[in-house]
């Protein structure tokens, strides 16, 4: 089972050299994706990814800049809070505008004061897994799941070099925990800290390269209620495909 995941992982993670697909509108993505242009967006849409579908959540920086015109960090920064609360409530952002649109703001600032507007300082010069991880948790608004999703997403998908990996975690979110507890007899009521130290026991320099394999099978095969094991590359080493029979 180690085998066949893992081998999963390495190979999507070495065939990944396209865009990151955030969003379903060309032009949002775009956007996002350029890390040269605009670290910022990226980091901001990772602070929206809470209690809102994914998709909602990385277009807020993208309509943030329709609406205002610009996202160039010293223009935002300047804008008050009370700018980014009117744009979050009439535009219906979020499912709690008042305390994202609080997040956003804040956020800028913290790139603007600590980081000289560039967010791409987070990630810049090598640094160790660790290091990226607490630099986002330093975000208000952010916890673990978001700040090891923001650095497995950068590692990952966008290739950015650091000193080590091991301290990206999964982010057990449902997919994943479904995955992972049907493919290796994890309890019902498993723990966010069991499922992320059976992927460090997986992959203890990498624990989060399994994740997007594990988020994927969970979206689109193992699914809560159909589950269709004949189309899961697991199904050989799985344990609830082994055992059902």
């Amino acid at each position: 089972m180690k085998s066949i995941l893992l081998n999963i992982a390495k190979e999507e993670f070495n065939n990944n050299l396209n865009k990151v697909h955030f969003v379903d509108d060309k032009y949002a993505n775009n956007f996002l994706n350029n890390l040269d242009k605009y670290p910022h967006a990226f980091v901001l849409a990772c602070l929206m990814d809470k209690r809102i579908k994914a998709e909602r959540a990385w277009m807020i920086p993208y309509k943030v800049y329709k609406e205002l015109g610009s996202f160039d960090i010293d223009y935002l920064y300047k804008k008050p809070l009370s700018r980014y609360k009117r744009l979050f409530n009439v535009g219906n952002y979020h499912i709690h505008n008042n305390e994202a649109a609080k997040y956003f703001y804040k956020a800028i600032h913290l790139i603007k004061e600590k980081y000289d507007g560039d967010a791409s300082k987070i990630w810049k010069d090598n640094p160790s897994s660790a290091t990226v991880v607490y630099r986002f948790l330093e975000f208000e608004g952010i916890g673990i799941k978001i700040a090891t999703m923001a650095a497995n997403i950068l590692a990952r998908q966008f290739k950015i070099p650091m000193s080590d990996y091991c301290s990206i975690d999964v982010s057990p979110d449902v997919h994943v925990r479904r995955v992972m507890k049907r493919l290796y007899n994890l309890p019902d009521n498993a723990t966010t800290e069991q499922i992320i130290y059976k992927a460090r026991e997986i992959n203890p320099t990498f624990p989060g390269l399994i994740d997007y394999t594990c988020w994927k099978i969970g979206r689109e095969i193992c699914h809560p209620k159909k589950i269709e094991c004949d189309k899961c590359p697991l199904s050989k080493e799985c344990y609830y495909y082994i055992n059902k029979k």
